[in-house]
């Protein structure tokens, strides 16, 4: 699977495509506070295993893939939630763990579905819903998986199936809202390059 799309790359290319690129492609990885943190929690919160309480089975770390939208990865925890008329298997359930607060941005709804995706295209079930629990919030927040949230997320995978095919850095976001608390921001360098690159625009001008 070498030419499977890592399912969390999903959330970094939706904050910006040149992280996405610069993470995935080029394999550059800075360590922040905000990345520490989101370490620590992620190996206190996702031992595998397997676990059932109030009838709801929960399996921790669980590896899925998608052979038709080339992706794969590991959701934090799958919940199986039974019918007590059925004897069948139950709904399942995605949940992903992530530090601080529910942002702005869809990534973190983005990663999600696309483990919903998976996990439905590997049992052919119907993934309803999922779950994103924030440990700055102490909120699990209901993601529904709706059909415009489904279609973003494919649009998404055929997005980065691109920049990664194209080989070629994406430019630097017009939003540096978002560059603030990015642990590859002195790798981006998105003001320098976007001054480089307003300067070159200039000299041509007047050439």
């Amino acid at each position: 699977m070498d030419d499977y799309l890592p399912i969390s790359m999903l959330n970094q290319l939706e904050y910006c495509e040149r992280r996405f690129y610069l993470m995935h492609v080029m394999g550059e990885m800075e360590v922040n506070a905000h990345v520490l943190e989101g370490t620590f929690r992620h190996e206190k919160a996702h031992t595998a295993g397997r676990g059932i309480e109030d009838g709801v089975v929960t399996q921790r770390k669980v590896y899925v893939w998608s052979d038709e939208l080339r992706i794969a990865g590991f959701a934090d925890v799958v919940e199986e939630i039974k019918d007590e008329v059925s004897t069948s298997s139950g709904t399942l359930i995605p949940v992903e763990y992530k530090k601080g607060r529910m942002g702005k941005w869809m990534n973190d709804h983005i990663q999600l579905c696309a483990q919903a995706l998976c996990i439905a295209e590997r049992t052919g079930a119907v993934v309803p819903k999922g779950y994103i629990f924030y440990f700055g919030s102490r909120h699990r927040e209901e993601v529904e998986f709706t059909l415009e949230l489904r279609q973003r997320t494919v649009q998404s995978i055929e997005r980065a199936h691109q920049i990664v095919t194209a080989h070629r850095l994406p430019p630097p976001l017009e939003n540096y809202n978002k560059c603030r608390d990015c642990s590859l921001e002195p790798v981006c360098l998105p003001r320098e390059i976007k001054m480089l690159i307003h300067h070159e625009g200039h000299e041509e001008h007047k050439g």
